[in-house]
């Protein structure tokens, strides 16, 4: 984030336009909306931006900009003339003095941006690209304007006014935020909406009289498998709404950065012979920050359910009585490979597949190895990187053909994805070679040989 974004009180405060042309009158409109006293230096003013001006009691001074001015008189100021040399001027003038300053349409000279906006107030949404894609920004104001009721601001509003006895009621601010966003879930909302205030007020006093603490809930939810266009709709939404989240090392940084804000984080993840947190301890943490009444993310890489020991967790869960939902994710093996272009099935190459985990024990992997050999179906491996040469080399053993098309795919559906296909005689030097780093999947089968023409990632 190379902006920090800041909502400025600037009502009765001193700013500051260099400019009357009409660049100069957009800027003062929205001034004058936050309830500034707006004063401009212009040789020339326009007769709106002048009506603005005196209409807030601000003054216009008929000069060129002149950098010996009392620039520490004013909040911010803004460069709009037409004349980028005076822009650059007023930019250096006010960084001298450390003032805030805009320069229209030049981002280099600008210390702070002014967004597109939405404007329901007392709620106000700003959309900003840093000053690199001004239109883009209008752009998405205008997708978001269709999809955030009028109405809004009068809920804003009306939300303000009962805040305090919302507060005196319920004290802490964990329980208090899931009374609100039950409460905006509730026909309420509705009612201020309609204006309907009055109704509105009974509803809310009676919620505070029917109020109890609420009761902690974890939400198992898979994270896809890296690309965080794959998460589902449900599991973005208890994402947000979750007051702790407990991830795993697969939940990609893009992914944990759509959860919730303020929500607690805390990493569990396990790598090869590095648990930071034991299961045991894992299930302990889920129970514990259940029974504090608090709502709790596990989130977890591909599904919950395939390799992710999600069964054992929600057994945890069930012996202590602890309620719990399950969010199933798109495994790594459908995501991967569609990133791939790699068919699990195929109607002439595979007509099964099989999901194996390629975790050793004492050393060697422990598969069923007779059935995996068979021509026309899929093997997809699960952590497999380790022994991926012993592996292949138990295939082969047991009548697998050595030239059997095998594709190892590296941070699948992410921007660092990397895949390296080979067959099981050559797969393993293949990947020492390209210098292959987990998390990875493993396809083997005919499939495989299919990328060629179905590649469609970069």
């Amino acid at each position: 984030m190379d902006i920090f974004p800041i909502s400025l009180k600037l009502q009765q405060q001193p700013c500051l336009i260099v400019g009357g042309g009409h660049i100069a009158y957009r800027k003062a409109v929205l001034l004058a909306k936050a309830g500034a006293v707006i004063h401009v230096i212009a040789p020339e003013i326009e007769a709106n931006l002048l009506e603005i001006v005196k209409a807030c009691q601000g003054q216009y001074v008929q000069s060129p900009f002149n950098p010996d001015i009392p620039l520490r008189n004013y909040r911010l100021v803004i460069a709009a003339t037409n004349d980028k040399a005076t822009n650059i001027q007023v930019f250096e003038a006010c960084e001298a003095e450390k003032i805030l300053v805009n320069s229209v349409d030049d981002p280099p000279h600008c210390r702070f941006m002014v967004p597109a906006i939405i404007d329901r107030s007392p709620l106000v949404v700003s959309i900003a690209t840093n000053g690199t894609s001004p239109v883009l920004s209008r752009q998405i104001r205008t997708q978001l304007e269709a999809s955030i009721p009028h109405g809004m601001g009068k809920l804003a509003d009306f939300s303000g006014k009962w805040r305090t006895a919302v507060k005196a009621k319920i004290e802490n601010p964990d329980e208090r935020r899931i009374f609100w966003e039950d409460l905006y879930a509730s026909p309420l909302k509705e009612q201020v909406f309609n204006g309907n205030i009055a109704q509105a007020n009974r509803l809310i006093e009676q919620a505070l009289i029917e109020w109890k603490k609420p009761k902690g809930e974890v939400y198992l939810v898979g994270a896809g498998p890296g690309d965080p266009e794959l998460l589902t709709l449900k599991a973005l939404r208890l994402m947000q709404q979750a007051d702790v989240i407990i991830y795993d090392r697969l939940v990609s940084p893009p992914i944990l950065d759509l959860c919730r804000r303020d929500a607690e984080k805390i990493y569990v993840g396990k790598a090869r012979s590095n648990h930071s947190v034991p299961q045991d301890g894992i299930n302990a943490l889920l129970v514990e920050y259940a029974a504090q009444g608090k709502r709790v993310c596990r989130l977890k890489g591909g599904d919950p359910f395939i390799f992710g020991r999600g069964g054992e967790e929600i057994q945890e869960l069930f012996a202590a009585g602890v309620a719990f939902q399950v969010v199933p994710g798109i495994t790594a093996a459908s995501g991967c490979s569609a990133y791939a272009g790699i068919p699990l099935t195929h109607r002439d190459y595979a007509q099964s597949v099989r999901f194996l985990t390629g975790h050793l024990k004492e050393g060697s992997p422990e598969l069923p190895w007779n059935e995996l050999v068979y021509e026309n179906q899929t093997l997809v491996l699960y952590m497999g990187l380790v022994g991926l040469e012993k592996i292949c080399a138990q295939l082969i053993a047991h009548g697998q053909r050595p030239n059997m098309p095998v594709a190892l795919i590296s941070k699948g559906t992410t921007p660092d994805q990397k895949v390296v296909v080979g067959t099981l005689a050559d797969i393993a030097s293949k990947v020492t070679e390209h210098q292959i780093q987990a998390p990875t999947l493993t396809i083997i089968g005919e499939v495989v040989s299919l990328r060629d023409q179905l590649q469609w990632q970069g």
